[in-house]
């Protein structure tokens, strides 16, 4: 089992940042996967971004590609989601989620989609203003 609370969320202008941060507990937190995912109003949830357990395998959403960084620290039990020039668009509430598989390779795509992700926090608000 991963607990996962998400915090950093807040009102940015429109090419400012933010970095999200995820707090896990449980103790296989360190060999999952861990995602990044959105929802705005009236939309979808989609795919932001991952990191497999070792830190060397990333993939992120076109949309965000260049301009957001996902990293972890599994020591201090911590996923990171920089966000640099942000848009308005970005808008969402976001949300950390642990993935079902343990010890995903180097090199194989990660998941980007929910039913991969079976722990999810309860989502931290966003909101870029133009």
């Amino acid at each position: 089992q991963v607990q996962l609370v998400e915090s950093g969320g807040g009102l940015v202008q429109a090419g400012g940042s933010l970095r999200l941060s995820c707090a896990a507990s449980g103790r296989t937190f360190s060999s999952r996967v861990m995602g990044w995912f959105r929802q705005a109003p009236g939309k979808e949830r989609e795919f932001v971004a991952a990191i497999n357990w070792s830190g060397r395998n990333i993939r992120y959403a076109d949309s965000v590609k260049g301009r957001f960084a996902i990293s972890r620290d599994s020591a201090k039990m911590m996923v990171l989601l920089q966000m640099n020039s942000l848009k308005p668009e970005d808008t969402a509430v976001y949300y950390c989620a642990a993935d079902r598989t343990q010890y995903w390779s180097d090199w194989h795509t990660l998941p980007d989609t929910e039913d991969e992700y079976v722990f999810w926090g309860q989502g931290t608000q966003v909101a870029v203003s133009s």
